[in-house]
């Protein structure tokens, strides 16, 4: 089975660079126009440009592909919204959404800025956010769509120095589960790539030699799988030095407590079984939910209806 996208079109932000460099000229590699967008700013947001996109969108035509370039910068909704006009003026329709574009800002928590905090999350989420938006309704009127924002182990796991990024980066997994469920019905997929590569915004901080190994090239096959047809939703898939992985968030069983032992001396000595054992990935909130009524009805004695 070889997977392409012939007929297709896909937006991917943050692309004059590394990962959506790598993930547009892939896309395009294998049938789709593909619409090249980067502000052209440096790696801290600042600055701006277009000739990081037209070398992009020129290699690709080079290679036979279509492709054109668009300067939006994603915390901007008016200019996302001109771009993907601009899109459907051009091709009629929006397949895949590649949310990729992103900056850092990294300190410490106690000596970064609110101001750099909130415009992490204005590019990473909020970019995400509005991307998403603009293209959503389109998707859905046509029956199809595929979707993918890009986490991060700094927001899956954290990371020192980096709780702006990984406040962003666990914000999407959040629009992620709630929008794979809201799309399901038009067969819109969200998923989330988890990558680790050496790009200039990783550049310094890994060692040269583990950098030699991750490159974008090697984390793309990923987002090219969770772009496909037969993609899965609400996955998150790690990816980096041609290695893949999915994380799972999971709860553990837990227990019901009786009422003299809902205190947080209970909870400390039973603390082993409500912390071990049955983990599961829970698949909607409410889940929890009827999870916690189910113990506590049981506990009681008490028969639920329904």
């Amino acid at each position: 089975m070889t997977i392409r996208y012939d007929g297709q079109v896909a937006i991917v932000t943050g692309a004059g660079n590394g990962l959506g460099r790598s993930h547009a000229i892939q896309l395009a590699a294998r049938g789709a126009k593909v619409v090249v967008n980067d502000l052209g700013g440096t790696v801290d947001g600042s600055g701006g440009g277009s000739s990081a996109s037209q070398a992009v969108v020129a290699e690709i035509e080079a290679a036979g592909g279509e492709a054109m370039a668009h300067g939006a910068n994603v915390a901007d909704f008016e200019q996302v919204q001109d771009m993907v006009a601009k899109t459907m003026e051009r091709w009629g329709r929006v397949d895949i959404l590649v949310n990729n574009a992103g900056i850092l800002r990294d300190k410490s928590f106690g000596k970064g800025s609110l101001e750099d905090f909130k415009l992490v999350l204005d590019v990473h989420l909020m970019g995400s956010v509005n991307c998403t938006k603009a293209v959503w309704e389109i998707m859905r009127e046509q029956n199809y769509g595929r979707i993918v924002v890009t986490t991060s182990s700094s927001g899956l796991y954290g990371n020192f120095g980096q709780s702006n990024y990984g406040s962003a980066k666990m914000g999407v997994i959040g629009m992620m589960n709630t929008l794979a469920q809201e799309g399901a019905k038009n067969n819109v997929k969200v998923n989330a790539l988890a990558p680790t590569a050496g790009t200039r915004m990783t550049e310094g901080l890994i060692p040269e030699q583990a950098f030699a190994l991750l490159t974008p090239e090697t984390v793309t096959p990923a987002v090219l799988y969770l772009v496909s047809e037969d993609a899965p939703t609400r996955t998150i898939l790690g990816a980096g030095a041609g290695s893949f992985a999915v994380a799972k968030i999971v709860e553990s069983d837990g227990m019901w407590l009786p009422e003299s032992e809902q205190t947080p001396e209970g909870i400390a000595a039973h603390w082993d079984a409500i912390a071990n054992g049955g983990e599961k990935a829970l698949q909607a909130g409410f889940e929890q939910t009827f999870k916690m009524v189910g113990k506590a009805a049981e506990g009681k004695g008490i028969k639920l209806e329904g």
